[in-house]
């Protein structure tokens, strides 16, 4: 195995330097919890609201602004949401969780 792989598989323990288990919680050597190697990608954002103002301003483009996205915003603003085409398609992915807010975070949590 080359060193390159042995390292994308393992982490060292914070707390004593033993080499770990890229997926181990803690450390059987001394116990310490480990930081999870993993960054969270939810959004601060909830899901209602921005299915509220997608649902009734989409074409407007207000959904947008509210995740941040204030460029596309606009642009849904002067185009009527794709003529609200792209308005439906919005309210969609904010409704089965797939919408992202500005820093490509999805918005996962209804409240």
């Amino acid at each position: 195995m080359t060193d390159f792989a042995l390292e994308r598989r393992t982490k060292y323990c914070h707390t004593c330097g033993t080499l770990l288990d890229v997926n181990t919680s803690s450390c059987y050597r001394c116990g310490a919890q480990q930081p999870s190697l993993v960054p969270t990608t939810a959004s601060e954002k909830r899901i209602l609201p921005a299915a509220l103002l997608s649902f009734f301003f989409g074409v407007f483009g207000v959904h947008r602004f509210y995740v941040g996205k204030v460029g596309t915003g606009v642009l849904q603003l002067l185009t009527l949401g794709g003529l609200g085409i792209w308005a439906i398609i919005d309210f969609i992915l904010v409704v089965t969780g797939s919408f992202t807010d500005k820093n490509g975070n999805k918005i996962t949590q209804w409240t």
